[in-house]
């Protein structure tokens, strides 16, 4: 069989998905006559921040991945995306299907914080392939997917943008440890708060007639958020 080579036609969000999907049109195709009985296809995504610039607010969103701008030559390195799987129907020739990839919108996430720090304009991805090939005519022979086959995306950032709102119009995720959002809940019972959003607008307040927010978690111990909050 001759070899298979991808071409990424395009991404679009999947606004039927249940979670935030995005899905990626792919090409597939061997200019050989041997029939593809299927693909266990793997592929890698990656972000490739060095291949766009940046405005003067996305430099600074970006800062807590890349620090400062003047050291973007050396810290302005690849960020892992995603990592999914997919079995590709039979073919002859060339076929193109649709490649789905879940996605976050955790802040903890690198890649999630990457995309909510761009504004506008495309995020440069890399498609790196492996897998299985099924193939030959009047029986099967297992061939792997060469490891150097790639393709690249130029993802425009208004459809991650689509996608997040489809699944959180105007809002976002906050994650928090288990005693403090124990905490949180106790003080949104305490006051009869309708919401979280209610919840952090009392808290916010309350910081700013007291000081410290320290106080308003008494006996509460400071450390990074892990656990996701919603209203």
């Amino acid at each position: 069989m001759s070899e298979l080579s991808f071409t990424c036609l395009g991404v679009r969000a999947d606004r039927y998905a249940a979670a935030p999907t995005l899905l990626f049109r792919l090409r597939i195709s061997t200019p050989g006559p041997d029939r593809v009985h299927a693909i266990a296809l793997r592929c890698q995504l990656r972000i490739e921040p060095a291949r766009r610039d940046y405005g003067p607010e996305e430099a600074a969103a970006l800062a807590d991945l890349f620090g400062e701008r003047a050291r973007w030559g050396s810290t302005l390195k690849p960020l892992q995306f995603a990592q999914v799987s997919l079995v590709v129907p039979g073919f002859t020739g060339e076929t193109e299907v649709d490649l789905p990839v879940p996605c976050t919108y955790d802040l903890e996430v690198a890649a999630g914080r990457y995309f909510h720090a761009l504004r506008d304009g495309e995020v440069p991805l890399l498609l790196l392939f492996s897998g299985t090939v099924f193939a030959g005519a009047g029986g099967f022979r297992v061939i792997p997917v060469p490891w150097h086959k790639e393709a690249v995306c130029r993802m425009p950032v208004a459809v991650w943008q689509e996608m997040t709102d489809t699944h959180f119009p105007g809002g976002g995720w906050l994650r928090l440890p288990r005693e403090t959002l124990d905490a949180l809940l106790a003080f949104r019972s305490r006051h009869a708060l309708p919401s979280w959003e209610a919840t952090v607008e009392a808290l916010l307040a309350r910081a700013d007639e007291t000081g410290p927010r320290a106080r308003l978690f008494p006996g509460a111990v400071a450390r990074p958020v892990t656990e996701r909050t919603e209203s």
